[in-house]
């Protein structure tokens, strides 16, 4: 799943949840149109969190967010914010594989925030998430603005074409590099 060195390591995971970030990267507010009640999400390169927790709200009692990370250090600090609250049985932490996500749920809608770009086989890892994405299932994709590309972005979205999904729309997230992508 990773490039080995280019993984964002956990000693900044201070930057990627804070104050600041939420007025710019509000997780209710660009989710919204996409997370219900009920829903089961997967965050794949979740972090400390920042999407899962906000996910965990959204998709309800009925609902579950699995936070998956390649590193334990994420996870646990995950936990730590879940730990002794309502969101502790709507989050489900994963420990991602090398080079596999590794879930077997049935997920109708997948988080790949800052992190595609991270991945080295984009073709298996677009075939991995459409073999769990249900049918009407969705995956939402955000590069970073000035980290990735336009081109890098157009060749990851070539290779989830290429595994069978479509281009669906692109939300409008100031600078930044976005796709929706739905099973073709």
């Amino acid at each position: 799943m990773s490039n080995k060195g280019h993984i964002c390591p956990v000693a900044i995971s201070g930057w990627l949840d804070n104050s600041i970030r939420r007025l710019h990267q509000n997780p209710q507010r660009i989710l919204k149109p996409y997370v219900k009640e009920g829903m089961t999400v997967l965050d794949v390169g979740c972090g400390p969190g920042f999407f899962s927790v906000d996910m965990a709200r959204m998709v309800g009692k009925s609902g579950l967010v699995i936070a998956a990370d390649l590193q334990e250090a994420m996870l646990q600090k995950v936990r730590e914010k879940i730990i002794v609250t309502e969101l502790e049985t709507r989050i489900k932490l994963h420990k991602c594989e090398e080079n596999k996500i590794g879930v077997s749920d049935e997920v109708d809608f997948v988080l790949l925030f800052y992190m595609v770009h991270e991945v080295v086989n984009k073709r298996r890892f677009f075939e991995e998430i459409k073999g769990i994405l249900k049918t009407t299932g969705q995956i939402f994709m955000v590069e970073p603005p000035f980290h990735v590309s336009k081109s890098a972005f157009k060749q990851s979205i070539k290779q989830a074409i290429g595994v069978g999904f479509k281009d669906f729309k692109c939300p409008n997230m100031l600078f930044h590099k976005t796709a929706i992508l739905k099973k073709g």
